[in-house]
């Protein structure tokens, strides 16, 4: 099991830049592939990205390729996802997520098993 805090939300302009970080608590943190996801208000949950146990492979929303990247510090039992070019439409309560069974994760919610509770990015034009 692993429990997931994330931190690093805020409210920025557009073009501006954050970084989330998401912090988990478990011996085995380096076996689970992890996730980002969203939620706007009044919309589903959706896929943000996705890294690898390694780090070494990383899957992308559409929306957000090319201006997030994700990427995680296995001795730091930690998972960032840093946030350029940030748009009005990105504004959302981003979470994080783990997968215990699968080397990467999917783009499926019902694949990760743990969550966090969120963090808030607003992102005003």
């Amino acid at each position: 099991q692993v429990r997931l805090v994330e931190s690093g939300g805020g409210s920025v302009r557009a073009g501006d830049s954050l970084r989330l970080t998401c912090a988990a608590a478990g011996r085995t943190f380096s076996r689970y592939s992890m996730g980002w996801f969203r939620q706007a208000p009044g919309k589903e949950r959706e896929f943000v990205a996705t890294i690898s146990w390694s780090g070494s492979s990383t899957l992308y929303a559409d929306s957000v390729k090319g201006r997030f990247t994700i990427s995680r510090d296995n001795a730091k039992n930690t998972v960032y996802l840093q946030m350029n070019s940030l748009k009005p439409e990105d504004t959302a309560v981003y979470y994080c997520a783990a997968n215990p069974r699968a080397v990467i994760g999917g783009r499926e919610r019902s694949e990760y098993d743990y969550w966090g509770q969120g963090t808030q990015v607003t992102v005003s034009s």
